[in-house]
């Protein structure tokens, strides 16, 4: 006898979400596997163990792996005050979170360039210190901090307030400090949320290419990334070796993400073993 679900509709709509993951992201992924694939074997392996390659590769992963973790603690102080304070000017502190999101990246590019030239307002005080940001690496990591930190504030900041205030006054009364009770009661609710905003952080960094092209200079060896190269090779005609390119930055990055969607997973087990 079959069993039937609870909802109705369940094969219609499970057809139809396969149609669609295989029409927009199957589909184009296997494109890119299949015209990879024309290189051969050896002319692959040269072109990912070139050593400009492997200086963008290094970079852009780089680059993202410190974006990320710099939007995970500074996106965790940020959702933090969101959500526990009230001040004036808090709405419009919330509303410009997600201003990366509406900004072109293009945009956003030349204006963190603007901002961190040695002339700009803040790379002066910069060049005071001895620090170069635009034109360097390190811009690459801010313009990647910029784009990705709406991620980790959204991602944390409905947890923190959802979160039950009476955890926290127990934890009190029982004689916990401050930061006892930030480790032993709020951490481990808010930990997975902060995985999955790292995740989405780490994914949007590695993918960004409009607001770096500006900040970076572009100087091979020192501050070209990946995606850049990628579009150097289209502009070439050579469609096979940016694909080739394309392949190992999304076999990197699915490993990446894989690795810390299984790190989330873990955590909320153990978190839910720890509740039960």
């Amino acid at each position: 006898m079959t069993r039937r679900g609870v909802l109705p509709g369940f094969g219609l709509s499970l057809g139809i979400s396969w149609l669609f993951l295989g029409l927009v992201v199957l589909l184009p992924l296997s494109g890119i596997f299949l015209r990879s694939f024309e290189l051969g074997w050896g002319d692959f392996w040269r072109l990912i163990s070139d050593p400009r390659t492997l200086a963008a590769l290094r970079l852009s992963f780089g680059a993202a792996l410190a974006a990320a973790v710099f939007d995970l603690f500074f996106g965790l102080l940020v959702a933090w005050v969101l959500a526990r304070y009230r001040f004036p000017g808090r709405g419009l502190v919330d509303a410009s979170v997600d201003l990366p999101f509406a900004l072109p990246t293009a945009v956003a590019g030349l204006t963190l360039t603007a901002l961190y030239a040695p002339s700009g307002l803040f790379g002066a005080a910069f060049g005071l210190l001895g620090i170069q940001v635009a034109f360097a690496p390190l811009g690459i990591v801010v313009a990647m901090a910029f784009v990705s930190l709406p991620f980790v504030v959204r991602t944390a900041q409905p947890v923190l307030e959802e979160l039950d205030p009476a955890l926290e006054e127990a934890a009190a009364v029982l004689g916990a400090t401050r930061w006892q009770t930030f480790r032993k009661v709020i951490l481990p609710n808010l930990l997975p949320a902060l995985l999955t905003g790292f995740a989405l952080a780490l994914a949007r960094a590695i993918g960004e290419y409009g607001s770096i092209v500006f900040i970076s200079g572009n100087m091979p060896m020192r501050t070209e990334i990946a995606p850049l190269l990628i579009v150097t090779r289209l502009e070439q005609y050579d469609y096979a070796g940016a694909t080739a390119l394309a392949l190992v930055m999304l076999v990197v990055a699915f490993v990446l993400l894989l690795a810390i969607n299984l790190l989330q997973r873990w955590s909320r087990k153990r978190h839910g073993a720890h509740v039960l």
